[in-house]
């Protein structure tokens, strides 16, 4: 049997996502603001601490991206390339070192929630959109000062949040949130009891990075209660700031940290 992921066919050709390294396009649009710590360390699983510094930052991420496999033969048939996903960011520590871990994410492909079962992300389908920029002003903003762009997330038919950013000025980054190596758990629950088969903390980042120019201005966010979703426990004590880049990246794998079942 082959494929990389399920199913695994004579073939291999049915595999919902080929074999890593993973290569992705996009474009993003961060949200940086501080919440209650004590919020963040409702999402750190042992044996995962609060950050040291500014323990209670968030960024919240659109991404509007293209990715392929390293033949890049999605390329040609789009609907296996483009996806949009929306990600939320903290930081936390593990052996006195400082990680990023994304605590929610939702995305609007199959292949994309796939993908995150392999790589710890806790993926779920959702509904994303964000303003895309273009050279033409007829109909788009320009990634420049004064540029607008807004943002939207929903899962389950409710809005879960906006945000509207105006872009200001050029920013050395696009935040320091999402800044570090990822802290994932990778957990497999047992089919015959309520205890994990399978988990492990693993850690894990971009093999190859490439950017544009980062920019940064004012932005407005805005979080909605959900009864299936709980980015609104999160709440905005003070917003960070906004920043908007265009980023290429390669995923090839990572590392385990600690195994834990």
């Amino acid at each position: 049997m082959r494929g990389f992921f399920y199913p695994r066919t004579a073939t291999g050709s049915s595999s919902l996502i080929p074999s890593p390294p993973w290569h992705y396009s996009g474009d993003l649009l961060t949200v940086e603001y501080r919440t209650d710590p004590a919020r963040v360390a409702e999402l750190l699983p042992a044996p995962l601490e609060l950050a040291d510094s500014d323990p209670g930052a968030v960024a919240l991420i659109w991404a509007d991206w293209q990715s392929c496999s390293t033949d890049r033969a999605e390329l040609l048939d789009p609907v296996r390339s483009q996806y949009k996903e929306a990600f939320v960011v903290v930081r936390c520590k593990f052996q006195q070192q400082t990680f990023s871990r994304c605590v929610f994410i939702w995305v609007d492909k199959d292949f994309a929630v796939a993908r995150g079962v392999h790589q710890g992300y806790p993926k779920k389908l959702g509904s994303m959109w964000q303003t895309r920029p273009h050279p033409f002003a007829h109909a788009a903003p320009q990634i420049g000062p004064g540029g607008l762009f807004g943002a939207t997330l929903a899962a389950g038919d409710r809005r879960l949040a906006e945000a509207v950013l105006t872009l200001r000025e050029e920013s050395p980054t696009n935040g320091f949130v999402n800044g570090h190596p990822m802290a994932h758990h990778r957990v497999y629950p047992g089919i015959d009891s309520g205890d994990d088969a399978f988990a492990e903390l693993i850690s894990s980042g971009a093999s190859e990075f490439a950017g544009g120019q980062a920019w940064r201005g004012d932005v407005d966010l805005k979080l909605f209660e959900s009864p299936t979703e709980e980015l609104a426990r999160l709440e905005v004590h003070e917003v960070i700031g906004g920043y908007y880049r265009q980023v290429g990246v390669v995923w090839n794998g990572g590392a385990t940290l600690a195994r834990l079942a």
